[in-house]
Parts: C-alpha cells; sequence; structure tokens
C-alpha cells in the first residue's frame, strides 16, 4: 500500500498541530513537512504530534540553492542541508527534497558542477544518517529561480553521475506531467523514484505556480498513477496543492475533495 500524504504546503495558514490533526481526521495516512513549519513547532514536539496521529512523514521540504540563486553561499547551503538531513533522521523522514537552485548568471555547466560537488558531500553524509535525498525537477515555466534542472533525462544523468543509492528523485506530475515522454520514461525512472508529488493544473505552468483541485486540470494524473502502479511503485503519493486556483477554498474542503478523489482514483488503479 502507497501512504498517501498532504504537504503543508496545501494548507500553509495552519498550524503543524493543526495539519496532523485534520489530515489524519480526513483518512491520510501521511504528511510531507514544510522545514519553516518545523522550525516554529519544534522537532520533539513534532516528533511526539506525528506518533499521537500515527501519521508518517513522507517528505522534508527543502534544501538546496548551491548555485548561489537565494542569496546563500556556497557553503552556507551545504552546512544547511546536513542540518535538515539531522532533523529528517530525528523524525524519521526517508526523502529530503533537493532543489538545484536558478542557474544565477552561471553557465549550465559551472552550474551544473556546482549541483554535482554538493551532492557528492551531502549523499555521503545523508547516507550514514539513514536518509535518502530526492531532486525534484521543475517546470521551466515556473521554476527558473528554483531550479536548473526542468526535465528526467537531465535528473537520471545527474543521479546516475553521483552513483548512490540515497540519491533519487521526486516526480511531480504538476512540473513533469505535461511532458509526454514521462510515460515513456516511467519504467527507467522506477528505481531512483524515492517520492511521487501529485498536482494538477489547468494549464501549462507559466509564472507563479498555480494548481487545481486534483481532476479538475488537463495534467493526465489518473494514467500516470495507473502505469506507476503496473510499475510497482511502493513509495509514497504526496498531494501538493498551491496557487490562485485554490486558495480561496476553505482547508476542510480541499482536504475532502483530495481524500475522494485518490480514493477513487488510487482504489481504481490497485484493483486493476
Amino acid at each position: 500500500m502507497n501512504t498517501v500524504s498532504i504537504n503543508q504546503l496545501s494548507t500553509l495558514r495552519w498550524s503543524f498541530e493543526e495539519d496532523a490533526e485534520a489530515y489524519q481526521r480526513h483518512g491520510f495516512s501521511g504528511l510531507g513537512i514544510y522545514r519553516p513549519k518545523l522550525e516554529d513547532f519544534g522537532l520533539d514536539r513534532a516528533i511526539e504530534l506525528l506518533a499521537e496521529f500515527q501519521l508518517e512523514p513522507t517528505s522534508l521540504s527543502w534544501i538546496g540553492g548551491f548555485t548561489g540563486s537565494d542569496g546563500r553561499p556556497y557553503t552556507d547551503a551545504i552546512a544547511d542541508g546536513m542540518e535538515a538531513i539531522c532533523d529528517a533522521e530525528a523524525i524519521g523522514v526517508q526523502t529530503l527534497i533537493v532543489l538545484a537552485g536558478g542557474r544565477n548568471s552561471h553557465t549550465r555547466n559551472h552550474a551544473r558542477r556546482t549541483l554535482c560537488d554538493a551532492l557528492l558531500e551531502l549523499t555521503r553524509f545523508a547516507e550514514a544518517h539513514g536518509v535518502n535525498l530526492a531532486i525534484e525537477p521543475f517546470h521551466r515555466g515556473c521554476g527558473d529561480e528554483w531550479s536548473f534542472i526542468n526535465d528526467l533525462k537531465s535528473t537520471v544523468e545527474i543521479i546516475e553521475l553521483i552513483g548512490c543509492p540515497t540519491l533519487g528523485m521526486v516526480l511531480d506530475t504538476y512540473h513533469l506531467g505535461f511532458d509526454r515522454n514521462v510515460q515513456q520514461w516511467l519504467p527507467d525512472i522506477i528505481p531512483h523514484l524515492h517520492l511521487v508529488q501529485l498536482g494538477d493544473a489547468r494549464y501549462t505552468p507559466m509564472g507563479e505556480m498555480n494548481r487545481c483541485l486534483l481532476g479538475k486540470g488537463v495534467v493526465p494524473i489518473q494514467h500516470i498513477l495507473r502505469q506507476l502502479m503496473e510499475y510497482n511503485y511502493e513509495g509514497p503519493l504526496e498531494v501538493e496543492l498551491i496557487g490562485e486556483d485554490v486558495e480561496h477554498i476553505p482547508y476542510e474542503k480541499l482536504l475532502e475533495h483530495t481524500h475522494c478523489y485518490l480514493e477513487q482514483s488510487v482504489g481504481s488503479v490497485g484493483s486493476r
């Protein structure tokens, strides 16, 4: 059974405690942790709360910015990554999401070398702490400031270059679901796949991220889910809902719709 969870970005205005209580009440078995919420709530309290509500922490978001695109020096980004790895180990999160960062006026080759240097250092540290790192590629239309890694091919190339089993990737259907080649790539990326994030949209990403309720957009989520199950993907399914199309929806209704959609979709996929 795949753990089905909600990323805390989906209910950004709620506290960590409100998230856990509502996610469990609406039938979700996991929670994707947003680091600022964890810092505000406290690591020890979060560990106790997740145990109380029997929620699996499916991811920790995020580390990266190694190219300096967020204003931090490289060494600070590495130190932050190591701190997050220790937090992930303590709370029992197996997957720590990595954002490459924007190119920041570097050449693409230089940005890639910088990312690989960081990953070589951090994967060794993560392996010693029993934590997986997962690169998340972003759609070009909305992700230049977050990541210069935009597609499956370049993501897999970096993973294979580093050659560490603890390094894999995140497949976010919002960022990658518009690419018709993704479904052809699925058999090849399953061994590298640490996390699937589900996101839908009414149109191709352009500018600010704008996700809609699952099933209300044009991303072929059900077909991707069916293929994942056919190729025996057993990792978490984590929903992330942010943007103008969902920000007016009360969180309770957002969670209710999401659970109903996934109960129907994952159930039908699993019965095939």
